[in-house]
């Protein structure tokens, strides 16, 4: 074995899809390339050790804005116990602003952008020679058809036990500015007929969780189409053994023939994430957001009430020009449309993502390291950012858990995000705590808050509560929310 592909992943169950499209397009070399995956949070040493074990000439890194800083380490220690080892890095992380890296110092090599032909060619030059002079690589983009299709090498275990994740185009034709994506010209689709033959193969051997990472989904609506229908005919002929599918949606864009197949599909069946980011005008033409939001809205709320998708909508907090009171004027809007659940997510500024551009003209402060959060503008003090980032935690711990179904309801009545705020504010204050929240607890904190917040009776709010955390006997929904809640996370 002479080149080892490796990454840090999030969390185990996320299987490197990245990692996956190298080694199948890796030519005469594959036979001599092979991929171990990690985890955040693992020990360097112990890292360092197993990449060892492989004995590689090359060793081949995926670096993202979530492994960055611990990745850095693993270089460092490798540099220094086998310098020799020749070490190539890549991902969205390093492929811009690339020379004020601390990582890529370390390295021998970075490949910028697309990797599926020019890693080969890098590891093949470095072997064989003429050794390559230049330290940084831009990727050359082929024809999509060139691309080998990499899911043959999600292994049995990937596919009982990890998401899988798959793509049927690559790009995004909008410029959002907070996203990288905003620097594609275009999306580039595969040839769906070999797509679909290579999601019959992972359904065969087992794949019933199937996580399309497109950012644009349902850009060409005959595509999609046939997608859907390759998952509607599979929910047809064994509907006892159920298969789920994650999509990325435009939220403007749903003609009456997605409608019609989306209605088709079982509940359990079908997530949708949906990207709003925020429902103010000024504040999408400031950051290149071309959204309908009249028609956004319309299609949340048919697909809230008209479908048994689950639906997982996108806000941003921090986006330049926006305030508190508009944010929360969005939420309202949001929660008004009934999705399942609103991921509130705060600024981050991505490396080469056009956002940049707004930082002296809105006072926009960034955390200097990973995730590169935002900490304030000139519209939104510290303080209050992170009070919003105390919401947005809270959030995921009572509404979006579906623990509190419920109780939700009476706790956000007619103003939901500033009662949300006011109970985000208390818990705090009650807690000093935003993580290791045991339920237990949490769950009596929630009625201590409609007692002493909301001047509920001391029975009323026990009976509110026990509504949502008594026993279920209704073993098949705990099920399904589960298989959603896998293919969100």
């Amino acid at each position: 074995m002479t080149i080892l592909l490796s990454t840090l992943n999030s969390r185990y169950s996320h299987a490197s899809l990245g990692l996956r499209y190298l080694l199948a397009n890796m030519g005469d070399l594959q036979e001599r390339t092979r991929l171990e995956e990690f985890v955040i949070g693992a020990k360097t040493t112990e890292v360092v050790e197993r990449i060892l074990a492989h004995e590689p000439a090359i060793v081949g890194l995926g670096v993202y804005i979530w492994n960055v800083e611990d990745t850095t380490r693993v270089v460092a220690m490798l540099k220094r116990v086998a310098p020799h080892i020749v070490v190539v890095l890549g991902g969205p992380e390093v492929s811009y602003e690339t020379g004020e890296q601390a990582i890529v110092k370390l390295a021998d090599y970075v490949v910028t952008g697309w990797g599926d032909v020019t890693f080969p060619k890098l590891c093949g030059d470095i072997l064989d020679g003429p050794k390559p002079l230049m330290k940084v690589h831009a990727g050359v983009q082929p024809p999509m058809v060139e691309i080998a299709m990499p899911y043959a090498l999600y292994t049995d275990e990937d596919i009982a036990h990890r998401t899988v994740y798959v793509e049927a185009s690559r790009g995004c034709p909008f410029k959002c500015e907070f996203c990288l994506s905003s620097l594609d010209k275009t999306a580039w689709p595969f040839p769906l007929d070999d797509f679909l033959a290579q999601l019959e193969s992972l359904y065969q051997r087992g794949a019933r969780l199937f996580k399309f990472v497109d950012r644009t989904f349902n850009l060409n609506v005959k595509t999609s189409l046939r997608i859907m229908q390759f998952f509607l005919d599979k929910l047809a002929a064994a509907p006892d053994d159920p298969v789920y599918a994650h999509f990325e949606l435009v939220p403007d864009h749903l003609p009456d023939a997605l409608k019609a197949s989306i209605a088709q599909f079982p509940p359990g069946a079908l997530q949708f994430e949906i990207g709003i980011q925020s429902f103010n005008p000024e504040v999408q033409a400031l950051v290149s957001r071309r959204q309908d939001n009249a028609k956004a809205a319309d299609n949340i709320r048919w697909l809230s009430s008209q479908s048994h998708a689950h639906l997982h909508v996108d806000l941003i907090a921090g986006l330049p020009g926006e305030d508190i009171d508009s944010f929360g004027a969005g939420f309202d809007k949001l929660w008004a449309l009934g999705p399942h659940e609103i991921q509130f997510g705060i600024l981050k500024r991505l490396r080469g993502t056009p956002i940049i551009r707004h930082t002296e003209p809105f006072a926009m402060a960034f955390d200097p390291y990973p995730p590169y959060t935002i900490l304030a503008t000139d519209r939104i003090s510290f303080r209050d950012m992170q009070r919003l980032v105390r919401f947005a935690r809270y959030w995921d711990l009572v509404a979006n858990s579906g623990r509190f179904a419920n109780t939700i309801h009476t706790l956000l009545g007619d103003a939901p995000f500033a009662n949300f705020m006011r109970f985000a504010d208390w818990l705090y204050a009650h807690t000093d705590a935003t993580h290791r929240i045991a339920l237990e607890r949490l769950v009596k904190l929630v009625e201590q808050w409609l007692r002493d917040g909301m001047w509920m009776s001391d029975r009323d709010a026990r009976a509110l509560v026990a509504s949502d955390t008594a026993p279920k006997s209704a073993a098949g929904n705990t099920a399904t929310v589960r298989q959603v809640r896998h293919l969100a996370a």
